[in-house]
């Protein structure tokens, strides 16, 4: 999506939230601040945007539920890594946050951005995080920039 695409509404009107885990909290930073960087360049105030941290992983699909709700927002956002244990546990989470967060997009109809990995090494994570090119924060942007578009398009 470029940025000089034109939106079927304004872009001051738009309403995006943010759920993060403060577990793994500095992959949270990174993807936030570079998703709120490319907002920023879409013309996205910091004052459209609700940033809220969970505990977990596991706790973001509530978050995103009561989100949802509302019915303020246009997008949610989601953010988090999981890195494999030794345990079953990992799946667990994996598997159930991306469920929560896939059943409030469908009741809801609401797009919900996931970017939250599943991943074998912490670094995994962090390079998508951090990485200039391909970063998974400034896509997370894109991809809610595109779905709002998108639904404006059908509503």
């Amino acid at each position: 999506m470029g940025k000089e695409t034109s939106r079927v509404r304004k872009i001051e009107t738009i309403r995006i939230a943010i759920v993060s885990s403060s577990f793994r909290a500095a992959v949270a930073d990174n993807l936030e601040k570079n998703c709120l960087k490319e907002l920023a360049s879409h013309g996205v105030k910091k004052t459209q945007v609700n940033m809220v941290r969970v505990p977990g992983a596991l706790e973001i699909p509530l978050l995103v539920k009561q989100l949802a709700k509302t019915k303020r927002y246009d997008a949610i956002i989601t953010f988090g890594a999981i890195v494999k244990g030794k345990t079953y546990h990992f799946e667990q989470i994996a598997d159930e946050c991306i469920r929560g967060c896939m059943n409030v997009s469908w009741d809801y109809e609401i797009p919900v951005i996931f970017e939250v990995w599943a991943v074998y090494d912490l670094k995994d994570a962090m390079d998508r995080a951090t990485r200039k090119v391909e970063n998974k924060g400034v896509e997370a942007a894109e991809s809610a920039l595109a779905m709002i578009e998108a639904m404006d398009g059908v509503g």
